[in-house]
């Protein structure tokens, strides 16, 4: 008898929309094109989570080869309620090597011709409502936009 697994289900939390400044390229490295871009504030909402993207944080990009990146963004949400969320989201997104180039430059690609997908970990003060944050596990889908990126978090349960 085969035993078929029991998928896993997502519940849409919230859209995390990230507003970033002027990247700031460190250049070729041992590990690629390095890169930064600093996070200025930006905007949560969804059914669980409402508020804003703090000026804190910044995306640190890798780029192994011309057709992927390895993205790392730390930042806070702040919620209408005060609450604070650290936000620390490991990313992949990868395009023909031109579409990831376009994007490099500030230029828009159809999202449909990115493939990019993130593990944000969200952290909140342990003695409070958010609390089950520490203790969930999300995955997200991602978008790049000219002044940002757009990502839809979902709880796996």
């Amino acid at each position: 008898m085969t035993i078929i697994p029991t998928s896993p289900v997502l519940d849409f939390v919230a859209t995390i929309d990230v507003e970033v400044s002027e990247t700031i390229t460190i250049g070729n490295t041992a590990q690629g094109m390095r890169r930064v871009a600093p996070i200025r504030g930006g905007t949560v909402s969804g059914p669980q989570l409402e508020g804003r993207v703090l000026d804190a944080g910044a995306d640190f990009q890798r780029y192994p080869s011309p057709d992927l990146a390895y993205l790392e963004a730390n930042y806070v949400l702040e919620l209408e309620d005060g609450h604070r969320i650290l936000v620390e989201n490991r990313a992949i997104r990868t395009a023909a090597a031109e579409d990831l180039e376009r994007m490099m430059e500030g230029e828009h690609v159809d999202p449909s011709r990115v493939y990019f997908r993130c593990i944000p970990a969200l952290s909140a003060d342990d003695s409070g409502p958010f609390a089950w944050l520490n203790r969930t596990l999300f995955i997200g889908a991602g978008e790049r936009h000219a002044r940002g990126v757009r990502i839809d978090v979902f709880r796996v349960r």
